[in-house]
């Protein structure tokens, strides 16, 4: 539990100073977008609000690493729109609490640790598109409802809103050239606000996208038949919720690996996720997971402990329960500044540097990977097919590596060393290595630069000992993996071959 509950990471030197400043610069950044994702899935305002409490606060304890962020995320509640129209918002906390049960599980048997397969031209995608979208939603603020249509700002009210913006931007870059002593971010909302209070300004805050003010979390039992009907109704959303969240998640805790030198756990950060979503479930929360943006925003900030976390949580418990009358007076503008800054930062600008000397393949998978997240809003999505591509162009050029030298010797038995591995997709040219007719009576495969991989290649091994045979002619395989002569010996019912026992060959690990 000393692990679990070592919320200040005693094992480091930690600013507090700077903790709880980034901590309430998080909480700032958070609730806008957190409000604005539970009006969009047309759940309570309120939802959202605790679900960034109640995630955050558990996932900042027992999270995977310090310094993720994790809160009521669209991500996730995108997920969810299409059962909230159809069932309602009981069934959307039914769905949340069996997420949260899938998540525990998948980190219970330790799946968080896939994640290592996502290649790195994946996440360049992931990154980059996640930057974009960050930046073009807040181009919403530029908008305002006229006789319930959504219509640009013009005139005075376009001025007033971009100054603000250009403002809280200008904050931002030109602070830590001043002093590193205070977050930029909470500078730049501090300064805003001040000056829209101190003018008298004519601007959107965010009391104008909806009320902040409540109570504490209620205890809540989802009030849904428990039966087979209901879970097969609540299940696929779970799902794909679980699967939602934990992709992201994960592919933020590596991100944060990445910027700050250490490294996480996935599995850990799996049971959070789950934990925390359960208790969104009974809770009153509409879920979320990790928040790449706000986690950005809380490393820019100086916070590598779980303090920030801690504190931006209990900020917007505070919030809910207090500090509405003045929160809800925070201008729009000096947000959509500092969510602007963390676009530019998100984005992997580096990865343009490098495009030259990437691979085609690569770059395209980066490509794609960014559109699918730009214009389908599915990260999930992108980072699934850009794995599936990445996998298939490796088995491809793995195949293409396939080769065999061949010779003869004053036995006149003819020798085949293979080089590179045998599964799948190269069986077709192993088989075109070998010439069947024109060899002698004794051939011998050796294996020693090659592997058996899969069941395919088996397969491939026993169809060229048939053609042989038939052909009058003997087989005998040499320098086998072990675990390639045990897949052998398990498959005697249906594969005959010689195998020539060498003492002297490693057992490779």
């Amino acid at each position: 539990m000393k692990g679990y509950l070592n919320l200040f990471d005693f094992s480091q030197k930690v600013n507090y100073r700077t903790e709880i400043l980034a901590g309430l610069t998080v909480a700032m950044t958070m609730m806008p977008e957190s409000l604005s994702f539970a009006i969009l899935a047309g759940l309570p305002p309120l939802t959202g609000l605790y679900a960034a409490f109640i995630m955050g606060l558990v996932t900042a304890i027992f999270g995977g690493r310090p310094g993720l962020i994790s809160g009521g995320a669209g991500a996730t509640v995108i997920v969810l729109i299409a059962l909230m129209q159809s069932h309602g918002i009981e069934y959307v906390f039914a769905a949340v609490a069996l997420a949260g049960v899938v998540q525990m599980l998948i980190g219970l048997f330790r799946f968080g640790k896939f994640i290592r397969l996502v290649p790195q031209p994946v996440m360049y995608g992931f990154v980059n598109g996640l930057a974009v979208i960050i930046f073009t939603s807040q181009l919403e603020q530029f908008q305002t409802t006229v006789h319930g249509q959504k219509v640009w700002l013009s005139g005075t009210p376009l001025l007033i809103m971009s100054g603000l913006v250009l403002l809280t931007i200008a904050i931002t870059i030109w602070l830590p050239k001043i002093t590193k002593s205070f977050p930029p971010s909470l500078a730049a909302i501090m300064v805003v606000f001040c000056v829209v209070l101190g003018f008298d300004i004519d601007t959107k805050t965010v009391q104008d996208i909806a009320s902040v003010s409540g109570g504490f979390p209620p205890f809540h039992i989802p009030q849904v038949p428990l039966n087979l009907a209901t879970l097969q109704v609540v299940l696929p959303y779970a799902c794909i919720m679980a699967g939602v969240g934990l992709t992201e998640g994960l592919l933020t805790l590596n991100l944060v690996d990445e910027i700050t030198a250490t490294t996480g756990n996935g599995n850990r950060e799996c049971m959070a996720q789950g934990g925390a979503n359960i208790l969104n479930g009974f809770f009153f929360g509409m879920g979320g997971c990790p928040m790449i943006a706000q986690t950005l925003v809380n490393l820019s900030a100086g916070a590598r402990a779980r303090l920030s976390g801690v504190i931006a949580a209990l900020t917007i418990l505070l919030i809910i329960l207090f500090g509405a009358p003045v929160i809800g007076r925070v201008p729009m503008a000096a947000l959509t500044g500092v969510m602007i800054m963390v676009a530019i930062g998100t984005f992997e600008w580096a990865s343009f540097r490098i495009i030259n000397k990437m691979p085609k393949q690569d770059i395209f998978v980066g490509i794609l990977v960014a559109a699918i997240t730009i214009f389908m809003h599915n990260l999930a999505l992108a980072v699934l097919i850009g794995v599936i591509i990445s996998a298939l162009v490796f088995a491809w050029e793995s195949a293409k590596r396939i080769r065999a030298h061949k010779s003869v010797d004053e036995n006149g038995i003819k020798h085949y060393k293979i080089y590179g591995p045998l599964f799948f997709g190269s069986v077709t040219a192993f088989n075109e290595k070998f010439e069947i007719r024109t060899d002698p009576e004794e051939i011998i495969i050796d294996f020693t630069e090659s592997r058996v991989a899969d069941m395919s290649g088996i397969d491939a091994l026993n169809k060229i000992t048939e053609r042989y045979h038939k052909a009058g002619k003997k087989v005998l395989l040499k320098h086998l993996s072990p675990e390639c002569r045990k897949l052998l010996n398990n498959a005697n019912a249906v594969i005959d071959v010689n195998i020539m026992e060498d003492p002297t060959y490693p057992v490779v690990k």
